[in-house]
């Protein structure tokens, strides 16, 4: 899949391929959308509002979970990097830095404490092992350090509360005007 490279490319990715699901009970449209909404709704910067809306969009460009061979709790689509990596060009490190770091919040919040993995949706459980599973304690301490840890720990807040069904949390083209103004400033 082409990987977009402006604020329309990436609605249209969303819009052609968002309605997919991906393990969970809600579409990655659905997810980003619910994301994007708890974001706003904590009185978060448009930058990380942005970011929660499309943390996801590497699971779009990698498209491997669609492959008979991928298996949740085997293998990892880095899809965090390489959400970042597409978003950093468009709307640069405020939004691309919290996407790069959301899988290490995960397993940072699991290693620090035992009982948030119980709290993770099956599929959250399944990742988890395949993205690296429970960190070190020199990884944790490292990771603390990081001056994106506590973007990344809003956005990982918002990933893990996504994932319900039915829950309308606006449409997509809301969201365009924001992102079009963090492009721009760009």
């Amino acid at each position: 899949m082409h990987e977009p490279t402006n604020v329309e490319e990436l609605l249209k990715l969303y819009e052609e391929k968002g309605g997919e699901l991906y393990g969970e009970h809600v579409t990655q449209l659905e997810h980003g959308l619910q994301c994007a909404a708890f974001a706003r709704r904590d009185g978060a910067t448009d930058e990380l509002i942005a970011a929660a809306l499309v943390h996801d969009v590497g699971h779009l460009v990698a498209d491997r979970q669609r492959n008979e061979d991928f298996a949740l709790e085997r293998d990892d689509d880095d899809h965090e990097a390489l959400g970042a990596r597409i978003l950093a060009p468009i709307f640069g490190p405020l939004v691309a830095q919290p996407v790069s770091l959301h899988v290490m919040a995960k397993r940072w919040r699991c290693t620090i404490d035992p009982t948030h993995v119980e709290h993770l949706s099956p599929t959250s459980k399944a990742t988890l092992r395949a993205q690296g599973g429970l960190l070190t304690v020199e990884e944790c301490t490292r990771f603390e350090h990081h001056p994106g840890f506590e973007a990344a720990l809003a956005l990982r807040s918002w990933d893990d509360a996504g994932k319900t069904s039915n829950l309308d949390a606006g449409a997509l083209r809301d969201y365009e005007t924001t992102l079009t103004k963090l492009a721009d400033a760009r």
